[in-house]
């Protein structure tokens, strides 16, 4: 197992990369900034462009490019940016720690220059209501009954405005939210464990994902298996530490470069990772796949469950 530590570590790193620095030594300078030198705009890196449309937070140390609609952390960037294997990425990176430019992410750094007030601060939590997030649950083929169960209405501000969504809450406790219009989440950023001491686990990248799979068959019993929320694949070093203590390891990951990659990783990694994902694999994702009308019957028959 020491190498696999090994390997989780060096993921840890590089997922812990500052973002602007490792931009920076790639050869992409910053090209505008914003909001107190707190947001950071690029020529994206990941595509050819004339108009900075690549933004980079340095309170949270994530990218996301606007030509894409994709974003992430500095992992999820690399995979993208090298378009390799994880296993290829560690060997890429592993005397990152002899490169002076790349240096290890520092929150502290950032924090003092901007005000309170721009940053999202959960301001009530409360069981589901609005009947816009209920219409958005409906609109997603979710159950209300099952969302009811693991997620809130969080009411949030953000630069004294104020918004609310579907709040999933992470184990570190902070909140990943949905709505329509928005994808917010608020500090600290973790993943979700949901165990019940059970021999087989699922592992969703987010939370929308997870309650597809549990709307899909909501008569399992909820002892019968434990879940995990990555609640962003590129937190799935986090969540190895509780995989490896179950003897079946369900991967329901997504199916865009990152996913297949953290997939693919992952079954390398040990012979109990199961790739699940190939029931949808014409879609981005589980949730994708039932929007689009995917064949619960279908599904639940290659599961092994009853169908009702």
């Amino acid at each position: 197992m020491e190498r696999n530590d090994n390997k989780v570590e060096s993921l840890t790193r590089i997922r812990e990369l500052d973002l602007p620095a490792l931009l920076d030594a790639m050869g992409y300078p910053v090209v505008k900034h914003r909001k107190n030198n707190t947001d950071f705009w690029y020529l994206s890196p990941l595509r050819n462009e004339r108009t900075a449309s690549f933004h980079v937070n340095l309170l949270t140390n994530e990218w996301f490019d606007f030509g894409l609609m994709a974003g992430g952390n500095p992992l999820d960037f690399c995979l993208r940016y090298y378009r390799c294997s994880l296993p290829e990425l560690l060997e890429r990176f592993a005397s990152y720690n002899d490169t002076p430019s790349l240096v290890k992410y520092d929150r502290c750094l950032h924090e003092g220059r901007v005000e309170m007030d721009s940053k999202l601060v959960v301001k009530e939590v409360r069981p589901l209501y609005a009947y816009p997030i209920k219409n958005y649950l409906h609109d997603r083929c979710i159950s209300l009954s099952v969302a009811a169960i693991f997620c809130k209405e969080v009411s949030y501000e953000i630069e004294g405005h104020a918004y609310y969504g579907i709040g999933f809450q992470n184990d570190a406790g902070g909140w990943e939210i949905r709505n329509k219009k928005f994808k917010q989440s608020s500090s600290p950023k973790d993943i979700t464990c949901l165990g019940n001491g059970a021999r087989s686990v699922h592992v969703f990248e987010g939370f929308m994902d997870f309650l597809s799979y549990c709307s899909i068959h909501p008569g399992e019993p909820s002892r019968a298996v434990d879940h995990v929320v990555l609640n962003g694949a590129g937190l799935f070093d986090r969540a190895i530490p509780f995989l490896m203590t179950h003897e079946h390891i369900n991967l329901w990951l997504d199916r865009d470069v990152t996913g297949l990659a953290y997939r693919d990783y992952a079954l390398g990694l040990d012979s109990r990772f199961i790739d699940r994902s190939g029931i949808y694999e014409k879609f981005k994702d589980l949730n994708e796949w039932l929007v689009h009308g995917g064949e619960i019957p279908r599904l639940r028959q290659k599961l092994g469950l009853r169908t009702i």
